[in-house]
């Protein structure tokens, strides 16, 4: 009796020591299934959601005809965060430590040279189909399409007011009715304030005296009205708020393609092609995804697309352009105009625009 309860005794051991084992191989089993999955995870190993966030202040039409292709050509859902160019660059420098965004579809270099260190380096396989002039160079910025400033005019209420350049903006009957954005947070304003600049300057240098003479006199036929939005620029002209404004012509050629009463007008003095690009954020949540939303805008499929069916101007080579846009042979540029200078003295220019018109309002 006294050996069977030994016995007894010596099994529950032996039971409750395999017991132990087990638990201990299964809590390693575990352990490294989870050290497996943090590495997998540290390389890049889990795979993107099928989504794509794009900030963007290009005009709703170009949106949709891109975004609508894409979603159906990848399968990948794009949310879109609208906005002018201020506002968005202010966004992604909040956002910097953890984006919300992917693409960054705003602006060209020369507004954003200054701030690269918010994009993620990448150059599309695209890029060699692209105009000369219009590659990527800085290994961030990938011109896409150009969208020059112009000159949108009423022509209902111009009457017999001669509007074909810069040197008519100064013309007493026009003050107060000139729609001009900020050049310090609006991209179409400055970009029509650098074509301002090299028109007016000594041999188009955009620096000269002779160039800053001009925006002060401009300013002041201005009359202190300065817009707060690109937007508001085009539709207080189109909405007979405003003679003229200075603007894209994206917007001003959609509104005489749909009949409005208003016309593009090129400076006869010049005017400039900045290459408006698109920019992957640095640290976004899908950056495979932007990389595909990169190499589509580049693609020779939307690049003629939007130039047969919209009104911005295609930058791949040999792409096509609709007849109702103003034929490049109509359009005097500036032989000069450097966009890597530019961007480089953005700073200066949106500071000297800054003094003059504090002056202009004493």
């Amino acid at each position: 009796m006294r050996f069977k309860k030994r016995w007894m005794a010596l099994m529950l051991v032996a039971v409750m020591a395999i017991s132990m084992i087990g638990c201990a191989n299964e809590s390693t089993d575990n352990n490294t299934d989870t050290s497996q999955n943090n590495t997998q995870q540290q390389q890049g190993g889990s795979k993107e959601d099928n989504v794509l966030v794009v900030y963007t202040a290009r005009s709703e039409v170009l949106n949709k005809a891109v975004i609508s292709d894409f979603e159906r050509d990848t399968g990948i859902k794009v949310e879109l965060v609208t906005a002018g160019t201020g506002e968005l660059l202010k966004r992604a420098e909040s956002e910097k430590e953890n984006p919300l965004g992917d693409i960054f579809w705003v602006a060209d270099r020369t507004m954003l040279e200054s701030s690269s260190d918010l994009f993620m380096q990448y150059v599309s396989p695209e890029d060699s189909n692209m105009l000369e002039g219009f590659q990527n160079t800085t290994g961030y910025f990938s011109p896409a399409f150009s969208d020059p400033p112009v000159l949108i005019v009423n022509t209902n209420l111009k009457g017999d007011i001669e509007i074909k350049g810069f040197k008519d903006l100064l013309n007493p009957k026009l003050k107060g009715k000139i729609a001009f954005g900020d050049p310090v947070n609006s991209s179409s304003a400055f970009q029509s304030l650098v074509a301002m600049l090299y028109a007016m300057g000594d041999n188009n240098d955009p620096m000269s005296d002779s160039a800053w003479n001009y925006v002060d006199q401009f300013l002041k036929n201005l009359d202190g009205k300065m817009s707060n939005s690109s937007s508001q620029v085009y539709k207080g002209v189109a909405e007979g708020e405003y003679i003229v404004g200075l603007t894209w012509e994206d917007p001003a050629a959609n509104y005489v393609k749909e009949g409005a009463s208003v016309e593009v007008v090129f400076p006869e003095e010049g005017t400039i092609f900045p290459g408006e690009s698109v920019q992957i954020l640095k640290n976004c949540k899908h950056p495979e995804n932007a990389k595909k939303f990169v190499d589509f805008m580049l693609s020779e499929q939307i690049q003629n697309k939007v130039g047969s069916e919209l009104t911005v101007r295609p930058l791949r080579k040999n792409a096509t352009l609709a007849d109702y846009m103003t034929p490049q042979s109509r359009i005097k540029l500036f032989n000069n105009y450097d966009e890597g200078w530019v961007a480089n003295n953005k700073v200066n220019i949106t500071s000297k625009f800054s003094e003059v018109l504090e002056s202009s309002m004493e």
